[in-house]
């Protein structure tokens, strides 16, 4: 009986979000790596065949093996393959004649038919065809030689051209890596003729032009069908096992160190569903970094039937951080929601701001029932992937412009525009009834400009954190092992992003202006570069003050496209139509403009939110720093209230998620304060309510 391989395969989950089990995504990005192999044998075979020597008598390899693989490369350049075909033995020297010969070279043997029985006369390719290479070896100097001793290129058949001897049964192989691919559709239900345009979708190639015919694959399936059944008892057995491992993994980590965090759930064979964890650095990190949160469930385990999903954030420097992780045995709502339910009980009952998700119905339904007060979005770059697999085959030469008109409507400024180009888009390209259009749609209010202006992202919605992201995936991945090693995995790359120290950068001025010296001395550099850029692009707009004290401020070059700013002087608020700064925590171009205007020398201190500057710290809010005296909790309780307060004067939004905020933390302080020892014989009344 074969055992189960023991490595552990992580893929990007390619089931559709449709809901159609048929119906596949496939990421450009992946192609590189699922055709490697194919693009090895197109290296191979650009190579021309004039610039490989032809074999001749006298001729030495060093092993008939090596003779044997440059036979076939010579044969396959010139349109024919080769077998092998008779070998000598001896006693002292092993193997020391081997005959290589044309897959023509002979004559099939004639076959009896038992009398009654129908049989079905297949023709022989063999033709007596005289093309061949004998080999000898000889011993020289105590070194094994393979020469040639006899060889013709004479052939009695025609040859065979490029895009015909590639279909030989000697070059019809099926790498392990499709292998894999293969078993994993077929088990999931798809049929042959099926698997075999999903591969050719894969790797970008035009039909018929996969290394191995259809008929190869259904031959596989058949002869691997009884040992995917063996192995499927195996490997059951494997997965509890190693699951088991995992839970004790957990175990031994809590006990050693007090502030790890897991959960998990048994199924009604009591057996362990989902599981979940978070380390300490993680818990504390997301007290400073948690107001956007980036949920990604873009993997999946073949080797274990599981689902992981990593939270992750940003942190004041523009790098990925760690909150925590899960394992989910299925993508259903219910799934979805104890992830939620538990990942907000390890961050004390914080729920984010903003969370960021790929496109899944089901993962919206868990948000909208777990986190009602958190906004919901779809990143554009977890859609474009999809756009590109769902309408490259239906619009064919169309859906480059079909994804360049999908641009231009993401980022249409109104809802009622969005609506009417919307409908002019998908009738132009005929996708009225088309399934994926009405997906799109459903989640409209998720990734359109339009209807998230606002949302606070944290700049977490780039191409860059994309990049960061993968590569940080890329790092728990690495290690293609059982569980707990992978688990000792997540814990090595989470420490490694959580524990990162920025290097010293230094920020250099280009404006000269006093708001921009003000600025590098507070924030990090990745928030002084990403204000220095507004701040450079300010002084190309020009600004128009209004009867109402607003102002209207417009790009030089450009009539259209004029924003809209307030300005209340009383309390030293602006507010500008583009909603840059409630997005990203930084001020826009746009308000920039107008504080040079109004001749201040350096912002308010309200707009440097505490998230980018240098001083935040993933010790502010730390449990276990001691404090010694009720002075240090009460100047902690300053500290806290005076962040907070100052920005939630900022906007809605940001006031509504302090005002959650605030009450979480200032329970847990004066829990804390209630919990210490009497001082001097007295004890400390303190009550507090969240509606006071």
């Amino acid at each position: 009986m074969t055992s189960p391989p023991s490595k552990n395969i992580w893929i990007r989950r390619q089931q559709c979000p449709c809901g159609d089990w048929k119906c596949y995504v496939t990421y450009e990005g992946d192609s590189e790596e699922t055709s490697s192999i194919t693009s090895q044998l197109v290296k191979n075979d650009s190579t021309g065949s004039e610039a490989m020597v032809s074999p001749y008598v006298g001729m030495v390899f060093k092993s008939d093996d090596d003779a044997f693989e440059y036979y076939g490369n010579f044969a396959r350049k010139n349109g024919f393959s080769i077998r092998k075909e008779r070998s000598r033995l001896s006693p002292q020297l092993g193997i020391y004649k081997r005959d290589f010969v044309c897959y023509r070279s002979g004559f099939a043997p004639v076959k009896k038919k038992p009398t009654g029985e129908h049989h079905r006369d297949r023709k022989s390719v063999r033709c007596g065809c005289d093309a061949k290479m004998y080999l000898s070896k000889e011993v020289v100097d105590g070194v094994s030689q393979w020469f040639v001793v006899q060889f013709s290129n004479v052939h009695n058949h025609e040859l065979l051209e490029d895009d015909q001897v590639r279909l030989l049964p000697a070059y019809r192989k099926i790498h392990e890596a499709d292998q894999e691919r293969i078993l994993l559709l077929s088990k999931a239900g798809f049929p042959i003729h099926r698997i075999v345009k999903v591969l050719e979708l894969e790797k970008g190639i035009q039909g018929g032009q996969l290394p191995f015919l259809e008929r190869d694959v259904r031959n596989f399936v058949q002869n691997r069908k009884k040992v995917v059944q063996e192995n499927d008892a195996l490997l059951t057995e494997k997965r509890e096992n190693d699951t088991l491992e995992l839970l004790e993994a957990c175990k031994g980590t809590k006990e050693a160190d007090e502030d790890f965090v897991y959960d998990f759930t048994v199924d009604e064979n009591d057996k362990v569903e989902h599981i979940a964890w978070s380390y300490g650095d993680s818990v504390h990190a997301y007290t400073m970094f948690g107001d956007a949160v980036y949920f990604d469930t873009s993997y999946q385990s073949i080797t274990y039937g599981v689902l992981f999903g990593a939270w992750l954030g940003i942190d004041n420097h523009g790098r990925t951080i760690f909150f925590g992780c899960v394992l989910l045995q299925d993508e259903t709502p219910r799934s979805f929601s104890w992830a939620l339910q538990t990942f907000v009980r390890f961050m004390r009952g914080r729920c984010p701001q903003t969370i960021l998700t790929d496109l899944d119905p089901g993962l919206r339904d868990a948000i909208r029932s777990e986190l009602p007060g958190t906004k919901h979005v779809v990143s554009i770059w977890n859609i474009l992937p999809k756009v590109s697999s769902w309408f490259s085959v239906s619009l064919g030469s169309r859906c480059a412009e079909f994804k360049s008109e999908f641009d231009v409507l993401y980022r249409v400024e109104n809802t009622e525009d969005f609506e009417l180009q919307w409908n002019q888009m998908i009738s132009m390209f005929g996708l009225t009834t088309d399934k994926h259009i009405a997906l799109l749609y459903s989640f409209r209010a998720s990734w359109a400009l339009s209807y998230m202006k606002g949302y606070f992202l944290a700049c977490m919605a780039t191409t860059t954190y994309s990049k960061s992201v993968d590569a940080f995936l890329k790092g728990v991945f690495s290690a293609q092992t059982c569980l707990r090693s992978f688990f000792e995995q997540v814990g090595i790359s989470a420490n490694f992003q959580n524990q990162a120290r920025q290097e010293m950068q230094y920020m250099h001025i280009k404006t000269c202006i006093p708001i921009e010296e003000h600025v590098r001395s507070i924030l990090t550099p990745f928030a002084f570069n990403a204000l220095q850029h507004e701040l450079v692009l300010a002084m190309q707009y020009a600004v128009s003050e209004m009867s109402n004290g607003s102002y209207l401020v417009r790009h030089f070059k450009e009539i259209d496209g004029e924003r809209l700013v307030i300005w209340i002087p009383e309390e030293e608020q602006i507010h500008c139509s583009c909603k840059e700064f409630e997005s990203s925590g930084l001020l826009c171009r746009h308000s920039l403009r107008v504080f040079v205007v109004k001749n201040y020398f350096q912002l308010p201190d309200k707009y440097y939110l505490n998230r980018w500057r240098k001083e935040s710290s993933l010790d502010f809010y730390d449990d276990h720093i001691t404090r010694t005296s009720d002075d240090e909790w009460f100047q902690d309780y300053h500290c806290l209230t005076e962040t907070l307060f100052t920005e939630s004067s900022i906007t809605k939004e940001r006031a509504d998620y302090v005002r959650r905020e605030l009450t979480t933390q200032l329970t847990r302080i004066l829990n804390e304060v209630r919990n210490m020892p009497e001082c001097e014989g007295v004890a400390m009344d303190l009550t507090f309510s969240p509606t006071g």
